[in-house]
């Protein structure tokens, strides 16, 4: 049984059509069951006036919470200020929160404040605004039928953090002490979920009952998940989650919403070191992933796409000879391209990657899902063969997480080898 009845209201004539799919109410399932609640109903209703007046009032009545999401906007579509105040009875106005947002907004962007953006600023008379961080609208909230009515953007950014932000805290306060849960997650590459769960069931076979035990997998990581809802459970949970660390040792990257990526730039910003990149098939996608987090400029201060082989030649000195007898794809290749990058760069570590991505282009002796990896620094280049079969995108993703993980176990001094080094080495001849 949840805590609250909270149920999701939708509007917007894409979701209705299929032209946009719904991943915010995913989003805002997700973030409420972390604090025990679950949504007991959710609808969706197209850019109509009446039909959104109409599912407002019902649910009203129902529910003790509704998430209202989308409508929020400047076009004559956005109807979600002007739905609620009719349902609430309430008249229209311009509200000075929220225009003084729009001023500051526009400001700091140098955009002119149009009077299609100012209807942003008309909401319903009474209500309490909602703050948008990244966002031209804020959200609003207005009590009907002692119901609690959160209307929020439909941007998913935009939502996400006025979720964490505004208005899970708000709800988890309502959140009778006998319903609250804690939640601890884990985030685990190179291990499948069957694998981990044959790993758990083995190794703690009388796991506790009260401590739910979840998986998610959400390419190319695992997230391990811990649910507790009682207290005694999450006095549990720090210990049990101790034991699964220990248990899956190296390939647990780190807690709650780590990335790879992120861990690889503490790691480099810990030790005062930075790292090079040579990419052929992943086409800048490792870097890409380095350059969204922050901090990455202090470890991360050049990459090479060498997409060609006379790019190759000309911006990392492959020789060419190496090219003409190995081929693009080879371990004498990557070796050369990592080198070239560290001599180029002068950073410390180096990973250059050269591999088939698909659909065409593979061979018998070459497959489409081969690639090589080099990693490493002016001491050592070490090598491996994958083999990594499937569509391009996919293909491309697990090369960039490989890549980046191969660095992570290196900074870390990794004691057990990849899982990923076993099970799906083409060859090896590091």
């Amino acid at each position: 049984m949840s805590a609250l009845n909270v149920q999701l209201l939708l509007t917007g004539n894409e979701l209705m059509s299929g032209d946009v799919i719904d991943s915010n109410s995913a989003m805002i399932a997700q973030q409420l069951k972390d604090i025990g609640i679950e949504v007991n109903r959710k609808v969706t209703v197209a850019d109509d006036l009446t039909a959104l007046v109409n599912e407002i009032k019902t649910l009203s009545v129902q529910a003790d919470i509704v998430i209202l999401n989308g409508g929020l906007g400047p076009t004559v579509d956005d109807m979600t200020a002007q739905a609620l105040a009719l349902a609430a009875n309430k008249p229209i106005k311009r509200n000075p929160h929220a225009m003084k947002h729009l001023e500051a907004w526009c400001k700091m962007r140098n955009y002119e404040l149009s009077e299609p953006n100012k209807k942003q600023a008309d909401l319903p008379q009474g209500c309490e605004i909602i703050p948008n961080s990244i966002g031209s609208a804020v959200g609003f909230k207005l009590t009907l039928n002692e119901c609690e009515i959160f209307c929020t953007p439909g941007v998913p950014p935009e939502l996400k953090l006025m979720l964490k932000q505004e208005i899970i805290p708000q709800l988890a306060n309502k959140i009778p002490q006998a319903f609250k849960t804690q939640v601890s997650r884990m985030q685990v590459f190179g291990l499948g979920e069957s694998t981990i769960q044959k790993m758990i069931n083995e190794a703690y076979p009388q796991w506790p009952i009260d401590l739910e035990l979840g998986f998610r997998a959400a390419m190319p990581l695992i997230e391990v998940k811990l649910t507790s809802r009682s207290t005694q459970a999450n006095e549990l949970s720090p210990h049990w989650q101790n034991k699964i660390k220990q248990l899956l040792g190296d390939h647990v990257i780190g807690e709650n919403s780590a990335s790879i990526s992120k861990v690889v730039v503490e790691l480099l910003n810990q030790k005062k070191q930075t790292i090079t990149l040579a990419e052929s098939c992943t086409g800048g996608l490792i870097a890409s992933q380095l350059t969204q987090v922050s901090g990455a400029s202090n470890v991360f201060e050049a990459g090479f796409v060498t997409y060609s082989n006379k790019m190759k030649t000309q911006l990392l000195d492959v020789d060419t000879d190496i090219l003409c007898n190995h081929g693009a794809v080879s371990e004498q290749t990557v070796i050369a391209m990592a080198k070239g990058a560290l001599k180029k760069s002068q950073a410390n570590y180096a990973m250059a990657v050269s591999g088939i991505a698909g659909p065409d282009g593979g061979t018998t002796d070459k497959p489409v899902g081969m690639v090589w990896i080099a990693w490493g620094n002016n001491k050592r280049i070490r090598t491996c063969c994958l083999y990594l079969p499937g569509s391009r995108l996919y293909f491309q993703h697990y090369v960039a997480t490989i890549g980046l993980d191969l660095i992570r176990r290196m900074l870390i001094s990794a004691k057990q080898p990849a899982n990923y080094l076993k099970e799906r080495l083409f060859s090896n001849k590091d």
